[in-house]
C-alpha cells in the first residue's frame, strides 16, 4: 500500500483560505460549522419574538379585544415553541434555505394551536383580528429567512462559513464529486483533500483527472490499519466531514468499517449516491433486508399540482393582460415612435413535446434584424446554440429599455392564455436550436416553456449554454407548484437588478 502523501486542494475557495487570508481567516475556516455567524440565532429568535409580540398586542388592542398583552405573550411563546419543535433554530438549519413553504407550514400550525387553545379557555378573539395580528409573524419570518440565506450564500462565495471536507472514493466517482463541488460556491463544502480507493499500489498510476493529485488508499478486508491511516489523513487536513463516493470497491463491509472508524474518531460521514440535480423532496430512505434503499420518486406529471399550475397560468395571464392594458398601449406607442415597423414581433418557437407555436414579444430590434443575424454570427457571445450579444447593433433605443426591464416579454401573456406557454418554465427555444439538441437537451421540452424560470432569476444571458441546460433540466425533474411560486417571487428582483439582460 502506498503511504498517504500530500494532497492537492481542489476547491478554489479553500485554496484562498489556506494560503493568503491570514491567521484569522484560517481559524474561521478551521472552525467549520462554528464559522457560521453567531448572530444568526439571536437575529431569528429576536425577529420572531419581537414581531409577534408587538403585532398581536397592537392589533388586538386596536380591535378592542380583551387582554391584548396576555394574548401577545401567549402567541409569542406559542410561535417560538412551534419554530423550535420544527428545528428552525438549529445551527444546521439557519440560513440554509430561502423557501417560504416551511414557514407557512409553521404559521398554520401556530394558527391551529392558538385556535384550539382559545376554544379550550373559552376566550375566542375575533377571527379576522386574530389573523391580522398573526400575519406579520409569517411575513417577518419569511423575510428574515431569505435575508439570512442571502447573507450565508455571499459568505460562502467568499470562502467563509464552510465545512472542511475530505472526499474519499474510487477514481471515477471521486472525480465527479470533486468537479461538482468545485463548480459551485453556494454550498457549505470546501474540499481540503482527496483520497482515491484503489485495488492496489499499481493502480495509482492509472488515476486521472482530479484523482491524479489524490492520496491513495488500498484497504484489504478487515484492514483496520488502512482506516486508521484514513483517520490520520482527515485529522492532518483538519477535515470535519468525510464525504464518501462509494463504488464497487467501497461497499458492504468495507463501507461499514470505514464509517465505524471515522465515527469512533469523532468525524462526521456523508455519502453521495451519484445522483445529480435531484431534489431531496423526491427521495425517501428505507431499509430492505438490511440494505439501505434510496427511492427516487418520478417527476410530477399530473394531479392536483399540475391542475393548479394550469389554473394559475390562465387566470394570471388574463388578469395580467387586463391590469397592464394601459402600459401595453403606452409601450406600443413608444415603439412605433422610436423606429419604423410594427410594435409586435412574432417568432416561431418550440414548446412542449416539440410542438411549435408563434410567440409574441414587443419588437426591440430593427425590422430586418433576422436578416442581419448571419452577419453578426462571428460576434456571438454565447458558447452554445443561442445567439447573444451585449451590444447588439440591431437593438433600438426603446428596445434596450424594454430588454433591460423585461417589458418586451409581456405580450407572451397571450401565449400563456392560449396554453402554449406557462408563467414559469424553461426558455422557449428556436427550431434551429432544437434541431441541434442532443438527447439530454431534448428533455427540457417535456414541459411548457415559461415567461420566466430558473434561467432568468439566475443570470439570464450571463449564463453559459451548459448552465442554462442544467437549470432547465433541474426544473423539469424537480418541478412543484411551490417552486413556481418561489421563482415568480424572485423574478421581480431579477428584473429590477437587470443583471444579464441584453
Amino acid at each position: 500500500m502506498r503511504t498517504l502523501g500530500d494532497t492537492s486542494i481542489h476547491d478554489a475557495r479553500t485554496t484562498r483560505l489556506t494560503s493568503d487570508r491570514g491567521a484569522a481567516g484560517r481559524r474561521r475556516t478551521a472552525a467549520g460549522r462554528r464559522a457560521k455567524p453567531r448572530w444568526y440565532l439571536p437575529a431569528v429568535l429576536g425577529s420572531d419574538a419581537a414581531v409577534t409580540a408587538v403585532s398581536v398586542a397592537l392589533v388586538l388592542d386596536r380591535a378592542q379585544q380583551p387582554h391584548p398583552l396576555r394574548a401577545a405573550a401567549v402567541a409569542t411563546a406559542a410561535w417560538l415553541a412551534v419554530r423550535t419543535a420544527r428545528h428552525r433554530y438549529r445551527a444546521g438549519e439557519l440560513g440554509e434555505s430561502r423557501g417560504a413553504l416551511p414557514v407557512l407550514h409553521d404559521w398554520l400550525i401556530l394558527v391551529a394551536a392558538l385556535a384550539v387553545l382559545s376554544v379550550a379557555t373559552a376566550r375566542t378573539p375575533q377571527p379576522y383580528a386574530a389573523l391580522a395580528a398573526l400575519l406579520p409573524s409569517l411575513v417577518a419570518a419569511v423575510v428574515c429567512r431569505r435575508r439570512l440565506h442571502r447573507h450565508l450564500t455571499a459568505a460562502r462565495r467568499a470562502a467563509e462559513a464552510v465545512d472542511r471536507v475530505l472526499v474519499v472514493g474510487e477514481p471515477g466517482a471521486l472525480d465527479a464529486a470533486v468537479r461538482r463541488l468545485a463548480a459551485r460556491t453556494d454550498h457549505p463544502y470546501a474540499v481540503v483533500g482527496t483520497i482515491a480507493v484503489t485495488d492496489g499500489p499499481d493502480a495509482a498510476g492509472a488515476l486521472a483527472g482530479g484523482a491524479a493529485g489524490a492520496e491513495v488508499l488500498d484497504p484489504r478486508p478487515d484492514d483496520r490499519a488502512a482506516w486508521h491511516r484514513l483517520v490520520d489523513a482527515a485529522r492532518r487536513h483538519g477535515a470535519e466531514l468525510v464525504l464518501v463516493a462509494p463504488g464497487s470497491r467501497l461497499t458492504g463491509d468495507r463501507l461499514r468499517e470505514l464509517c465505524w472508524a471515522l465515527h469512533d474518531a469523532g468525524l462526521d460521514v456523508a455519502l453521495t449516491p451519484g445522483l445529480v440535480e435531484t431534489s431531496v423532496k423526491r427521495l425517501t430512505v428505507a431499509s430492505v433486508a438490511g440494505l439501505t434503499v434510496l427511492r427516487v420518486e418520478p417527476p410530477l406529471g399530473g394531479g392536483a399540482q399540475t391542475a393548479l399550475k394550469t389554473a394559475v397560468d390562465r387566470c394570471g395571464a388574463a388578469l395580467g393582460l387586463l391590469a397592464l392594458s394601459p402600459l401595453l398601449l403606452l409601450l406600443v406607442l413608444l415603439i412605433r415612435l422610436d423606429s419604423p415597423g410594427p410594435a409586435f414581433y412574432r417568432q416561431v418557437r418550440v414548446g412542449r413535446d416539440r410542438e411549435t407555436f408563434t410567440m409574441w414579444k414587443f419588437r426591440s430590434m430593427v425590422t430586418d434584424a433576422d436578416v442581419r443575424k448571419d452577419d453578426l454570427a462571428a460576434r456571438n457571445e454565447c458558447d452554445g446554440l443561442m445567439f447573444k450579444m451585449r451590444r447588439d447593433p440591431r437593438v433600438t433605443r426603446v428596445g434596450r429599455f424594454l430588454r433591460r426591464t423585461s417589458l418586451d416579454e409581456l405580450p407572451q401573456l397571450l401565449n400563456v392564455l392560449r396554453g402554449d406557454m406557462s408563467l414559469v418554465g424553461p426558455r422557449p427555444p428556436l427550431p434551429e436550436e432544437v434541431a441541434a439538441y442532443d438527447a439530454t437537451a431534448l428533455r427540457r421540452l417535456r414541459v411548457k416553456p415559461g415567461m420566466t424560470g430558473l434561467w432568468q432569476v439566475s443570470g439570464r444571458s450571463d449564463l453559459s449554454w451548459d448552465e442554462t441546460i442544467q437549470l432547465d433540466l433541474h426544473y423539469v425533474d424537480n418541478w412543484s407548484f411551490s417552486s413556481d411560486l418561489d421563482v415568480m417571487s424572485r423574478t421581480l428582483r431579477a428584473v429590477v437588478d437587470g443583471r444579464g439582460a441584453y
